[in-house]
């Protein structure tokens, strides 16, 4: 499968944004989905994950009531819609797709997405 992030952008402290991860080659219904972010020089990490189905998400703590993590199987497409973003967010941020076990571990990651930058100013 192929992943194609988009959405990302400028953005002020407080403000709001929807990433899109659209999907070609392979259904997406096949798939665990995952959204990481890394900053310059700090590793990778994980921010929110959804099952095949859409009924279970994961969130890390840091952005827990803020984002939310969507996905329409039918248009191939998962989302991140982000509220009250913080400079802290500032990264850029990956889809990831899973075949196995649901997860938060990276490495269990098959297929990436090219990412997408999301800049928050203070």
């Amino acid at each position: 499968v192929q992943l194609q992030a988009s959405g990302g952008g400028l953005v002020q402290a407080g403000g709001s944004l929807r990433l899109s991860c659209a999907a070609s080659g392979r259904t997406l219904s096949f798939y665990h989905m995952g959204w990481f972010r890394q900053v310059p020089g700090k590793e990778r990490e994980f921010v929110a994950a959804i099952d095949r189905s859409g009924d279970s998400t994961y969130y890390t703590d840091s952005v827990k009531g803020r984002f939310t993590i969507s996905r329409d199987n039918a248009e191939n497409t998962v989302y991140l819609q982000m509220n009250s973003l913080q400079p802290e967010d500032t990264a850029v941020y990956y889809c990831a797709a899973e075949r196995g076990l649901i997860t938060r571990a990276i490495y269990a990651y098959d297929y990436w997405g090219q990412g997408t930058l999301v800049t928050v100013s203070s």
